[in-house]
């Protein structure tokens, strides 16, 4: 058995397997700035199944993302009360937030895939790999030159990650990669 499934068995419940370790990370991490560069991924395990390998044009970024409502612009006309909605921008989750924020950090990069880290009170982290399109180890890779092609720039604003096709709702986080698509309504009616 390999080690990366023991690894895999300790993130299932952090918060109880490593207890001191864990309260020692998020007291770190919360006096950091949102956008922190690291140099290994916290959780290797789940960084190599979404396509990290240890070598040259990765770059892996820890993201902090506030919890709670996100509201939408004020508006500038007149409401009444009832019309005046303002909390949550519906179907975007914490995740593709991180990602699209780690996006804009590292304009010449390209969101390859992420994954969480942490969560308290008042926030989430979590961790995203970042690609450099022009690295030449990247290029030569036949597995990971793909994302260099110019089809794929700026995938995380149109929900190509993992994390955005699952609000877009092309596959439920629960059942595996289960298409629900084209609308959740047909996807319903057809399956009566």
């Amino acid at each position: 058995m390999g080690y990366l499934k023991y690894v895999r068995e300790l993130w299932k419940n952090p918060a109880e397997t490593m207890p001191d370790l864990w309260r020692q990370r998020l007291i770190e991490w919360r006096q950091e700035p949102a956008t922190v560069r690291i140099d290994r991924p916290t959780r290797l395990d789940r960084a190599r199944s979404l396509g990290y390998k240890a070598k040259g044009g990765f770059v892996i970024v820890r993201q902090r993302t506030e919890r709670g409502g996100r509201l939408r612009e004020k508006f500038h006309g007149g409401r009444r009360p009832k019309h005046f909605r303002r909390l949550k921008i519906v179907g975007v989750n914490y995740q593709q937030v991180a990602e699209q924020r780690a996006q804009k950090k590292y304009p010449n990069c390209e969101v390859l895939n992420s994954y969480w880290v942490a969560s308290d009170g008042n926030f989430h982290w979590h961790e995203v790999l970042l690609v450099d399109k022009e690295h030449p180890q990247i290029l030569a890779d036949p597995s990971l030159s793909w994302i260099a092609r110019p089809q794929h720039k700026g995938r995380v604003y149109r929900g190509l990650t993992s994390a955005g096709k699952r609000t877009r709702g092309l596959f439920s986080k629960g059942k595996g990669s289960e298409k629900i698509r084209p609308s959740q309504r047909a996807h319903d009616r057809k399956a009566k």
